[in-house]
């Protein structure tokens, strides 16, 4: 009887823990907007041009990139050993699945947009869009590369511990990062529906990191889908020259 109360006692001590931890890493995520005021308070920037306003947010993500690194280094280690292992099968388990991703987003895209937005985008696209006129190949690192990282930390590796069901944890954290995506940009009920093609996609890289059990196969995803979508839009934009 006193085994059974402290088994139960060490796994809701391990429960609140990762409870905790998950807390920590979402007010990490919100709070490092503040790390921009460092470059602006070391070179007493009084003016922000669209310009740096690319630069201080790559630096932010930067910043939370390396943090997030630091606090589960040894999980990455473990878990980049684990993809190069597989490499081409987490590939390829990684690529069906954002192809899935892919088709979900599109069609509910085009079904928001023809029935809701009459054309129109996601706000969130038009703030990445507006980006890219400012500084394209800069967002190709940011968006592209660093972003894809921090935010597979955040929306997937700090909350697989807390699931022991595949379709609960796509499905929340595809929730979670599909409202990410579009809550602080909202200008009208219309904009809410694009949780749903957000979702789509973050259910696609959920899938990929649960079927191969390495953070690297959606971060690969995530950044390949990031990296194409960045590169097609600075060369439509004309900005490939």
């Amino acid at each position: 009887m006193l085994n059974l109360i402290k088994d139960d006692y060490k796994k809701n001590k391990e429960f609140i823990i990762k409870i905790v931890k998950l807390i920590s890493i979402f007010l990490l995520f919100f709070l490092i907007d503040f790390a921009q005021l460092i470059p602006i308070k070391i070179f007493g920037l009084k003016s922000i041009s669209n310009s740096m306003t690319v630069i201080l947010d790559t630096f932010k993500n930067l910043i939370l990139m390396l943090i997030l690194f630091m606090i589960y280094r040894k999980d990455l280690i473990k878990d980049f050993q684990k993809f190069k292992a597989k490499i081409s099968d987490n590939l390829d388990i990684a690529i069906k699945y954002w192809f899935v991703g892919l088709i979900g987003m599109i069609i509910s895209n085009l079904i928001i947009g023809l029935f809701f937005t009459k054309g129109g985008t996601a706000n969130n696209e038009q703030i990445v869009q507006s980006y890219i006129t400012y500084l394209p190949w800069m967002m190709v690192i940011d968006a592209g590369i660093i972003a894809p990282f921090t935010e597979e930390m955040v929306f997937r590796k700090a909350f697989r511990n807390l699931f022991k069901n595949k379709w609960l944890f796509t499905i929340v954290t595809g929730l979670v990062f599909g409202s990410m995506h579009v809550i602080f940009s909202i200008n009208n009920w219309t904009d809410i529906l694009y949780i749903i093609p957000y979702s789509f996609l973050g259910g696609a890289f959920a899938l990929a990191y649960w079927d191969t059990d390495t953070i690297f196969s959606s971060y690969a995803l995530h950044a390949l889908h990031n990296t194409i979508s960045i590169v097609s839009s600075i060369i439509a934009l004309g900005f490939i020259f």
